[in-house]
């Protein structure tokens, strides 16, 4: 006999309600960069010239969160100024760049921070993001993830990364929080 699941609708989608109440209790959202905030691609020119494309959907998100003392955080394992620039426009308190053993880097975070995995959601698009997942109460993959982190995770976005999935994120957060009419500010 199959059980029916609870859910609860979101802007988004439907999520299951266990897995929207534990959102209310989120401090800390940790993300990987290239392909999460972006679609993954990284285009260089002849001179070595990197660019990278962000969503301004995202940058409102992440504003949102933090107007919200939410704290966001970035992991990622290479290093690039764009990155830099970018997360100090949002006002992201916690920049790490690269860092392949997201694992022990999320896990020093949350001891500075000092908190405990209920209160971290983490959100990932390839295998090494799964590190970050052993670590937080909700691990996220974007919509177009690899299929292992997929399978690690208990909440697939409808948006693919670079496309709005962080903004997904923040809104779904600020709802399950109860704040979400109260978002206002310039987009990003």
């Amino acid at each position: 006999m199959n059980k029916k699941q609870d859910t609860t609708t979101t802007l988004y989608t439907e999520l299951n309600t266990d897995l929207f109440d534990a959102l209310a209790n989120i401090k800390l959202l940790v993300c990987d960069v290239d392909g999460v905030f972006s679609d993954g691609r990284i285009y260089l020119g002849n001179d070595g010239e990197e660019l990278k494309a962000f969503h301004t959907r995202d940058g409102y998100g992440v504003k949102a969160l933090v107007s919200h003392n939410i704290d966001v955080a970035v992991i990622t394992g290479r290093r690039s100024a764009i990155v830099d620039n970018r997360m100090k426009a949002l006002q992201v308190a916690h920049i790490i760049q690269g860092e392949e053993n997201k694992f022990d880097a999320l896990k020093q975070l949350m001891g500075r921070l000092e908190l405990s995995p209920e209160h971290v959601a983490a959100v990932g698009d390839d295998m090494p993001d799964t590190g970050m997942f052993k670590h937080a109460s909700v691990k996220i993959a974007v919509a177009d993830s690899h299929p292992y982190v997929v399978k690690q995770a208990n909440w697939i976005t409808t948006l693919p990364g670079g496309y709005g999935a962080v903004r997904e994120i923040s809104d779904t957060i600020l709802q399950a929080q109860g704040v979400s009419n109260g978002i206002f500010g310039a987009s990003v």
